[in-house]
């Protein structure tokens, strides 16, 4: 069994599809689905269950990917050890939410990359859950979420606060009239979502509905034309709200506070790149407290 099976076969069980598998990896198709039946083989199991649907594990695929996941991130964190240095240098895996991508990492990641011009770091944006998921997955080195994982194995750092507030287009409406209207908000798993629908139960409204879209910029165009109302970091919004394109309402105080992470696992070895970028976190939250 080679680490290059593993690494295939930890691609497949993720996608779901050798197609998909193939296209992440680069690889062609017809060599993945080669390497998969020769793992197959090797170990006399079959490993997936094939369906028009996808390709789902079997008790001995999902016993085979508790493994093959632990294995390749040993194998990843022994090929980083020889990497280390004072001087930080390598690939570096960061994951955040949109909002704060767009409004709190600009400035903070352009100080990091000036002071670490060794560093190739990359920056996927994606909701809290997905994100959590991807470091726990070793996808991502760390990721900037809301709130806490409700994990023990990954270690949180404070890195900003927000307020959250709900914004409509322009005009005078009462809080109930703008919570009958459609909601806009990113994919199932969104935080702002989460937290918009524990505030209509609050008020008694148990009849609404979602729209999904995929990018803020895109959330922010459908409320100003009147599409629906969305709950935000007021941040991510004040530009809009200083043209005259949005109106801000408050929300009750408990609804309020938005809490932004850092998440890195725990108990793992951590390349320098990583650790440096953890210490500029700390060293930010420690300036912001002192300024306050």
């Amino acid at each position: 069994m080679e680490s290059g099976d593993l690494k295939i076969f930890q691609a497949v069980a993720r996608e779901g599809s050798v197609t998909k598998a193939a296209q992440k990896m680069n690889y062609v198709q017809s060599n993945v689905t080669a390497r998969i039946q020769h793992l197959e083989s090797q170990l006399g199991v079959p490993l997936f269950r094939r369906s028009n649907r996808g390709m789902t594990l079997t008790p001995a695929g999902e016993n085979l990917l508790s493994y093959a996941d632990k294995i390749l991130t040993l194998m990843g964190e022994a090929a980083q050890t020889t990497q280390y240095s004072d001087q930080p240098s390598g690939p570096l895996r960061l994951g955040s939410i949109e909002t704060t991508a767009a409004m709190h990492l600009a400035s903070f990641v352009g100080e990091y990359r000036r002071q670490y011009r060794d560093v190739q770091l990359s920056l996927q944006t994606g909701g809290s859950h997905a994100l959590v998921q991807k470091v726990l997955n070793d996808e991502l080195d760390g990721a900037f979420v809301y709130g806490e994982a409700d994990t023990p194995e990954l270690e949180h750092i404070n890195f900003a606060q927000d307020e959250m507030v709900l914004i409509s287009k322009p005009g005078r409406s009462g809080m109930r009239e703008l919570l009958a209207q459609p909601m806009l908000f990113f994919d199932v798993g969104c935080t702002h979502r989460e937290r918009a629908e524990a505030f209509l139960r609050e008020m008694g409204i148990t009849d609404y509905h979602m729209m999904e879209f995929g990018t803020l910029a895109v959330i922010l165009d459908g409320v100003s034309s009147g599409l629906g109302v969305s709950l935000l970091p007021r941040s991510s919004v004040a530009k809009m709200e200083e043209d005259g394109r949005i109106l801000l309402h408050a929300l009750p105080e408990k609804y309020r506070t938005l809490e932004v992470r850092f998440v890195y696992r725990k108990n793992v070895w951590h390349s320098s790149a990583l650790l440096r970028l953890v210490e500029s976190i700390k060293r930010s939250m420690s300036s912001s407290k002192q300024c306050e």
